[in-house]
């Protein structure tokens, strides 16, 4: 079972996100739950100084519950190491640029998230046919135009590696976005899947509110390769994880997960891949995506 991880949560947004929302899954691994996605926060608790990273930075508003998060959790929280993208879409990057404007430290994505990170290019339109529920008919609303973060942005290591986070390494998951990562610890083979697979199906608001953890293929309305997808999940399910955070629902861990992510893995094209959207058979382009103003 995860374990609850007390926090404040005052937002100067007005918004407030129950304590409930915090969760341990290792001693140097917690997550929290952000309204519509997670972030998820790497380093031993070991008091004022402690060295950590944050990966994903939620909706945008949410900086101040982030930061607080933080300091909750590292005693103080001096600024991280890094943050670091599993990949550029609206509810992960929502807080990044104010994030790093704050803290002045370098932001890690792969090469192919970069358009979306420097201002360059905008994310390819969404599809709001698929999936059946309110938050695929609202995708059209949602922001799919860059942030810009050059002044911090780094590619990730070609080697693997992850910076600041020692035993970690990071795999290539595109399919829900071209330069979508994941990290991998095999030491206790805790996985941080991002959007490549998710446990909550992130179409329907019920779902969302209700958190019930069950695996699901990434939210239909911003995936564009569903073979790419297919293929990332494979490649997950293979590691056999015995802890797996998405970016989206409950962490869950242990034979009925790797079970489930099998089952997934095995029937993605029946379960998880949309009838009739427009992905499905043409999948997303660079060029779909739309130049930006002033670039």
């Amino acid at each position: 079972m995860t374990q609850q991880v007390p926090v404040d949560d005052r937002a100067e947004t007005g918004i407030e996100i129950p304590e409930e929302n915090v969760f341990e899954i290792a001693p140097d691994v917690a997550y929290r739950r952000l309204a519509l996605a997670n972030i998820v926060l790497v380093g031993q608790p070991q008091g004022v100084g402690a060295r950590w990273v944050l990966i994903d930075a939620g909706l945008p508003g949410t900086a101040g519950i982030i930061a607080r998060t933080a300091a909750a959790r590292f005693t103080g929280a001096s600024p991280p190491a890094a943050i670091i993208l599993t990949h550029g879409h609206f509810d992960h990057v929502g807080a990044l640029r104010t994030l790093a404007e704050r803290w002045d430290v370098p932001v890690y994505a792969h090469p192919l998230e970069m358009p979306y990170l420097d201002g360059r290019s905008a994310y390819p339109p969404p599809d709001p046919g698929v999936g059946g529920g309110i938050f695929s008919r609202m995708s059209t609303l949602f922001p799919r135009a860059p942030v810009d973060v050059s002044r911090w942005l780094r590619p990730l290591p070609d080697d693997g590696s992850v910076p600041h986070m020692p035993g970690f390494r990071w795999l290539h998951t595109s399919g829900h976005a071209a330069g979508h990562v994941s990290f991998f610890r095999d030491a206790d083979r805790l996985l941080i899947a991002g959007d490549a697979f998710i446990t909550t199906a992130q179409e329907s608001a019920y779902a969302v509110t209700v958190q019930a953890p069950e695996l699901h293929g990434p939210p239909m309305y911003f995936t564009h390769d569903w073979q790419a997808a297919a293929t990332s999940v494979r490649a997950l399910a293979a590691l056999e994880p015995e802890i797996a955070v998405c970016g989206h629902g409950r962490a869950m861990r242990g034979e009925k997960m790797r079970l489930g992510l099998h089952r997934l893995a095995n029937e993605f094209e029946a379960v998880a891949v949309p009838h009739g959207g427009r992905y499905v058979a043409h999948p997303a382009r660079p060029q779909d995506g739309s130049a930006y103003p002033g670039t």
